[in-house]
């Protein structure tokens, strides 16, 4: 079972790079970015990932405007024992320089999506906290996650139009991460379990010389899972960017949230972030959603694309709909980003809230799976 990796100097184990040092079925290695443009005229999203122990490589792109509909691409296929090999069908990702520079390329297909896109780093590798949660005496997920915040270049086609990505305008992050999670289709037997309550928001935020982030585990009473607030510096290009790690992160001694949703829905209408500092100094910031995208349309929770589920040896496909007509409450809409315009009252910013609350929350007076906030 070896591959081109092992060849180079980076064994954690006794076993080659293609054996997980974990035997649970949910062992997973994803790289997801986002793209989106400052004033929210287009968001796009990408997302491949292996799952060793399912024998699955599948990956997805998205793309959505204002007022138009959300178009996706799916790709599935027998993983490969090669890890360089990131290509299902027409789609294939590309690490031109790692830690700096990748490429994203979906060659013409019966969805109607194409696009070469080139993604290039403004700041140096950010590593979130290990993010360990658990079902009872199970780890639910247990994951390690960098972000890198950039731009992107190039084209979008869609069957709607075209988008021209030009990188003085359009904002990008990156996300890898690794280790176990709940992928694939959903497990039975055993004892009826207690229904499932997620409560999970992300916000990487771009401002002119910095950015920040902040990212929130609840459980169903509100009480702190994970709790993480970081500000780092951003760099003008891809050359200043001064390694790996520049070590110049500042990680909060905590940060809050408040949520304000649509009325009928679990959809952000506003939030607002705390980040607090090792002296008690709070920076607060308002975030305004603008635009709304669908993360099924990436798999993430999808009935018949989601993520680490069997498709065949080799199978595309993909779908357009109209966000506006879409059910808020229905399970597999509950997950989304918005690209959001920020303000600490000093300061103006954007980027994105990931959101998903499934299941009771009490600081939000959800009491069942999926009612909607009151007015």
């Amino acid at each position: 079972m070896l591959n081109k990796l092992d060849d180079f100097p980076i064994h954690q184990t006794p076993e080659p790079i293609a054996v997980p040092v974990t035997s649970d079925r949910n062992v997973y290695d994803r790289t997801w970015f986002n793209g989106y443009s400052s004033d929210g005229s287009y968001y796009f999203g990408v997302g491949m990932a292996i799952y060793p122990h399912r024998g699955i490589l599948d990956c997805a792109f998205s793309v959505v405007q204002p007022g138009g509909r959300q178009h996706c691409f799916y790709g599935s296929r027998r993983a490969p024992l090669e890890r360089t090999d990131m290509q299902v069908g027409p789609f294939r990702l590309q690490v031109i320089e790692p830690m700096r520079r990748a490429r994203v390329v979906l060659e013409d297909n019966a969805s109607g999506i194409s696009c070469d896109l080139t993604f290039s780093a403004r700041t140096a590798a950010i590593r979130e906290a290990r993010q360990t949660l658990w079902r009872g005496a199970r780890r639910v997920m247990d994951a390690t996650r960098f972000d890198q915040f950039g731009r992107w270049s190039g084209v979008v086609h869609h069957p709607d139009g075209e988008i021209k990505v030009d990188e003085a305008v359009c904002h990008g992050t990156k996300d890898r991460s690794w280790g176990v999670r709940s992928v694939g289709e959903r497990e039975v037997g055993g004892a009826p379990a207690a229904p499932p309550s997620v409560f999970f928001l992300w916000a990487p935020l771009v401002w002119d010389d910095h950015i920040s982030h902040a990212i929130f585990f609840d459980g169903p009473r509100g009480e702190a899972l994970i709790r993480e607030g970081i500000v780092a510096p951003l760099y003008p290009a891809e050359a200043d960017v001064p390694g790996v790690e520049d070590g110049k992160d500042q990680r909060m001694a905590t940060a809050r949230h408040r949520v304000n949703y649509v009325p009928g829905t679990r959809l952000a209408r506003s939030a607002e972030i705390d980040l607090i500092d090792h002296d008690g100094k709070t920076r607060t910031i308002a975030l305004e959603p603008i635009l709304k995208f669908q993360m099924k349309g990436l798999g993430y929770g999808h009935p018949q694309w989601g993520q680490g589920m069997w498709k065949g040896e080799l199978e595309i496909g993909g779908e357009s709909f109209d966000p506006q007509q879409l059910d808020p409450l229905a399970p597999e809409h509950l997950h989304v980003q918005q690209v959001v315009r920020a303000s600490d009252g000093q300061r103006t910013g954007v980027g994105v809230l990931e959101q998903i609350c499934l299941g009771p929350y009490e600081p939000s007076r959800f009491t069942g799976l999926f009612d909607g906030a009151k007015d």
